[in-house]
């Protein structure tokens, strides 16, 4: 039945009275063993080293662009799995200022627990932005010093050890891309020199170049043949015309009047050639040596009398010069003709090669971007290149970032944490607590009825009254010597208590 919170300072009073001596046993009971446990707590020394992070030497923005500085991203996070490998923790298992032990000779579980405990002792935590503190703890002071001192030396040379291989590492691994990308673009110009010695079309822009001459000296001819035959049917209509009688006439007139003509008309061809053409051109010299001609013929002509029989036409110099006319326009047109074939066939030639050239073209583009994009690579890791041989050198001589030790380790005085003054602090008031704790306890479950109010409201009936206890003088007197001696008990404990904490401190009792 519990008891309501009202009483239970009174009944606590009166449970404490009747069990006091059992109270004064508890209480030098757990006193004494709060102070035992001082005795034998193993208690943690704890020394540290604190290591200073260094990226801002005068090297740093001299060398800015030429070499990357080798950095730790989280220096705290990389000491502690540094420090955590197995290579610096068998270094320092082999330090025999340490431990004393082989540890060839050691056994595999022998060594896993020592590694074991080791990470458990080692903690790395970060102070501010450049330093951090590498620390041990453990129970023998000396050897927490010799492992921490140790530690700091372990971390700087496996550091630099590290930093020297990454920066060594990067720059092989480079220099191998450089040396493979050499032979990528060594490879591809082959293959595009071969391309181009097997393909002698030329390119895209030659052969339309190719094209549109040949269509322009297609369309002169063919403005040319049109010139030459309606030359010829002017002179077949003059030959008819001489062959009928009515184009010859008895005076020189009659003859000089069609060669004025036909030089008129030569004069003008000859001036169109000569807007296309030069004068060394072979249509241009042959015209204009024919012009001479026939007005060197024209000028030494003398007249001719009538001729009306057709079988002097043979005798007859303008029908002869004509007839000579003819033949040599007819000849010029199948020379015309002859020529816009030819230039016809090379035109078809040149549309084929434009076909291979197009179908060549895919391959050549595909050679010409892989030489390209191998040549910008190879240029960039060039430079790369160079700047890590320069970060390497920058390692090996100890610059760019560095770590370096601030505060050496401190052989530890005093333990760390709990110490006896702690426990010693602490056995008393806990004694005294614990009976106090331990009779509120009982008093809470107890289902004794103890007060009136929990009679009332368990069986809610009317209470008319209670009995009070009554005690004798005797029994008065009884209890009084029995406080006395109690206060008696409780000041030998509490002095023994103190004598045991003097002599630890002191140094009398280990």
């Amino acid at each position: 039945m519990a008891l309501p919170l009202s009483r239970l300072p009174f009944e606590l009073l009166r449970e404490l009275r009747h069990y006091r001596w059992a109270a004064v046993g508890l209480f030098a009971l757990v006193s004494f063993a709060v102070l035992a446990v001082g005795f034998i707590y193993p208690y943690q020394y704890r020394s540290e080293v604190v290591i200073f992070v260094d990226d801002s030497n005068i090297i740093r923005p001299l060398m800015e662009g030429s070499a990357e500085m080798t950095g730790i991203s989280d220096q705290t996070s990389s000491a502690r799995e540094l420090l955590y490998s197995r290579r610096v923790l068998e270094r320092l298992l082999e330090s025999e200022r340490i431990f004393n032990e082989n540890i060839s000779q050691m056994s595999t579980e022998r060594l896993e627990g020592l590694y074991s405990r080791l990470r458990r002792n080692i903690g790395v935590s970060a102070q501010g932005e450049s330093y951090f503190t590498i620390r041990y703890q453990d129970t023998d002071p000396r050897q927490v010093y010799l492992i921490a001192q140790r530690l700091g030396q372990l971390f700087l040379a496996e550091t630099n050890r590290r930093k020297r291989e990454e920066s060594r590492s990067a720059y092989e691994f480079i220099d191998k891309q450089v040396k493979s990308y050499e032979q990528q673009i060594s490879n591809t110009e082959q293959k595009l020199k071969e391309f181009l010695s097997r393909n002698v079309e030329g390119t895209e822009q030659e052969a339309n170049s190719r094209m549109a001459r040949i269509r322009s000296d297609i369309d002169g001819a063919e403005l040319e043949l049109e010139e030459v035959q309606a030359q010829k049917r002017s002179l077949e209509e003059q030959l008819e015309q001489v062959s009928s009688g009515e184009g010859v006439s008895s005076s020189s007139n009659a003859a000089a009047g069609p060669l004025a003509e036909r030089i008129s008309r030569m004069e003008e061809r000859l001036d169109e050639l000569r807007l296309r053409y030069e004068d060394s051109y072979p249509d241009v010299a042959s015209l204009e040596r024919q012009i001479r001609e026939l007005k060197e013929r024209q000028s030494s002509g003398q007249p001719a009398g009538p001729e009306n029989d057709s079988s002097n036409l043979m005798f007859n110099p303008f029908y002869q010069e004509l007839k000579t006319e003819l033949s040599r326009v007819t000849a010029r047109e199948e020379s015309l003709r002859t020529r816009i074939s030819a230039l016809q066939r090379r035109l078809a030639e040149q549309k084929n090669r434009m076909e291979t050239i197009q179908e060549n073209k895919a391959e050549r583009s595909e050679l010409t971007r892989d030489l390209e994009v191998n040549r910008e690579i190879f240029n960039d890791l060039l430079k790369r290149r160079e700047r890590a041989r320069v970060s390497m050198h920058l390692d090996v001589e100890g610059q760019g970032m560095s770590f370096q030790v601030h505060e050496q380790a401190r052989y530890p005085l005093n333990p760390s944490g709990l110490q006896f003054e702690t426990f010693a602090s602490v056995g008393w008031l806990l004694g005294l607590m614990a009976p106090f704790g331990l009779l509120v306890g009982i008093l809470q479950i107890d289902p004794r009825v103890r007060t009136t109010e929990q009679m009332r409201d368990a069986l809610d009936i009317p209470l008319l009254g209670s009995i009070p206890r009554v005690r004798t003088p005797y029994e008065r007197r009884r209890e009084k010597r029995g406080y006395v001696l109690m206060v008696v008990c409780v000041a030998a404990v509490g002095g023994a208590y103190g004598a045991v904490v003097f002599l630890r401190m002191t140094g009398v009792l280990g």
